[in-house]
């Protein structure tokens, strides 16, 4: 029989599994982001526990190794004194005319609808170590953003 007709099972025409991607640079967090990240790995734990299905075990235990991941590469940052735009600061800032507000989170905790921006955003990225009163080049418009006042989250 030709090698074409031979068939050796449905698995070997699955595409792979890979891991879940992990942002690239290093895991920086804030308290409430560390907790987030424990927390979201204790839940998938707890839902781990009461699957039966093969397919959906598999696909917790690739979630929870992202977590789990996570959670031992978090770097606490501590809190910034907010002289400048920091990693966990919230800054207020003009931009095209309109007035924003957002603070600078890691890559788990960010939430763009709540202003909360992860710290490698183009944006916060344009900000950082910026001080009140300054104005900073962005999206390639020279001083296309102005920092209006900088606190710690």
């Amino acid at each position: 029989m030709s090698v074409a007709f031979r068939r050796e099972g449905d698995e070997e025409h699955l595409e792979p599994k890979f891991e879940l991607p992990i942002p690239p640079g290093p895991n920086l967090v804030t308290p409430r982001g560390l907790g987030l990240i424990r927390a979201k790995g204790a839940e998938i734990e707890a839902r781990l526990a009461d699957l039966n299905d093969e397919a959906d075990i598999k696909a917790t235990r690739r979630e929870l190794r992202y977590w789990i991941t996570r959670a031992a590469t978090a770097q606490l940052v501590d809190t910034p004194d907010g002289s400048c735009v920091a990693f966990g600061t919230t800054v207020s800032f003009r931009l095209n005319g309109k007035t924003r507000e957002i603070t600078i989170v890691g890559d788990d905790e960010a939430d763009p609808a709540a202003g909360l921006l992860s710290f490698s955003a183009p944006l916060c990225r344009a900000m950082m170590e910026a001080e009140p009163g300054e104005k900073v080049d962005f999206g390639g418009k020279a001083e296309a953003l102005e920092v209006l006042s900088v606190r710690p989250a």
